[in-house]
């Protein structure tokens, strides 16, 4: 499924109505989601969206340097994950990626292709890119989880008539 955001607030609004979809779904089931795109496609921007929406008012930076990034939001574990700087994938198991893959946590992953193999399978992936002002995000449902995922983001968004799919 595709959509056009064309400005930062639809962007904002897809964030907070993925933050929704994550929480409305199952409430006991967790997910990972990978975003891939370009330098400056909007991947940090829309998990910063996702985790306003679900009540972080901290400063909430991408995690280029110290690789990942806890939140306790919504009584949820939600861990944000920038590998752009990883220098090798085997670096993921000195994290303790594999305690992560627990099924009620949600994993937001930024190039999640430097993690290769040592990544969990992802359950949704979000591949962003400019799109003139704004962005386009093709979303594709790896998991049954994720195709949860996407029906839900699919049901705000057509509710909302933002960031319609396109």
């Amino acid at each position: 499924m595709n959509w056009n955001l064309p400005d930062e607030s639809a962007s904002q609004y897809f964030g907070a109505a993925l933050a929704r979809a994550m929480m409305d779904s199952d409430p006991r089931a967790g997910a990972v989601i990978w975003l891939q795109g370009d330098l400056g496609a909007g991947k940090t921007f829309l998990v910063r969206a996702l985790l306003r929406a679900l009540g972080e008012t901290g400063p909430v930076r991408s995690p280029t340097y110290t690789l990942m990034e806890p939140y306790e939001l919504a009584g949820r574990c939600i861990w944000h994950m920038d590998l752009y700087r990883l220098a090798d994938p085997e670096e993921l198991e000195f994290l303790g990626i594999r305690e992560l893959d627990e099924s009620d946590q949600f994993l937001l992953v930024e190039w999640p292709e430097r993690g290769r193999d040592y990544l969990p399978a992802p359950d949704l992936k979000l591949q962003m890119q400019h799109r003139d002002a704004g962005r386009a995000v093709a979303a594709t449902a790896s998991s049954p989880r994720g195709q949860q995922l996407l029906d839900r983001l699919r049901v705000e968004q057509e509710a909302s008539g933002t960031g319609a799919p396109g």
